[in-house]
């Protein structure tokens, strides 16, 4: 009941987007349980409960689901958790051909981290992909310029498409 104690407060604590980062993280990470959300949403203020609609545990980072928040608002079409054969698994593919990678210290760090992706970019690329990669940073201290960069590219994409 800890768990479940702390995210029932950090939920109450945060604005909807961080609350939803947080209620997608706890799910992935098996800190709650789908079963839980019932009880978790019946404890919780009113205000609330537009973000159950919302929740995704396939999230894999808070960064994640900023940028699913982000693409939701942009009104773009995504995939979320997607294998690419050739490529591997990707965050999000948006609208048929873009990727877009949330990257973060712990994972991208090394040399041998960005060899590996920008060979997964390269691959992907010869498939008819183009990549993204914010890194997390950006996404939850300067979401407005992710958000911007985002729409810049879907707007690229619908042209390129008319």
């Amino acid at each position: 009941m800890e768990a479940f104690d702390a995210v029932l407060q950090a939920v109450r604590c945060q604005p909807a987007r961080a609350a939803l980062a947080t209620l997608d993280s706890a799910l992935h990470l098996a800190v709650l349980r789908h079963d839980d959300l019932d009880e978790l949403f019946r404890v919780l203020p009113r205000r609330h409960r537009v973000l159950r609609k919302l929740i995704d545990s396939r999230a894999e980072s808070g960064p994640e689901t900023l940028v699913r928040l982000m693409l939701r608002t942009l009104g773009a079409t995504f995939d979320i958790q997607v294998d690419i054969p050739g490529v591997g698994r990707v965050d999000f593919v948006v609208d048929g051909w873009l990727i877009v990678e949330c990257d973060s210290k712990a994972f991208h760090s090394s040399w041998d981290d960005q060899r590996r992706d920008r060979s997964r970019d390269q691959q992907a690329a010869a498939r008819g992909y183009a990549t993204y990669r914010p890194i997390a940073e950006d996404i939850m201290w300067s979401p407005e310029a992710v958000q911007t960069a985002l729409a810049g590219l879907l707007q690229i994409g619908g042209r390129r498409r008319a």
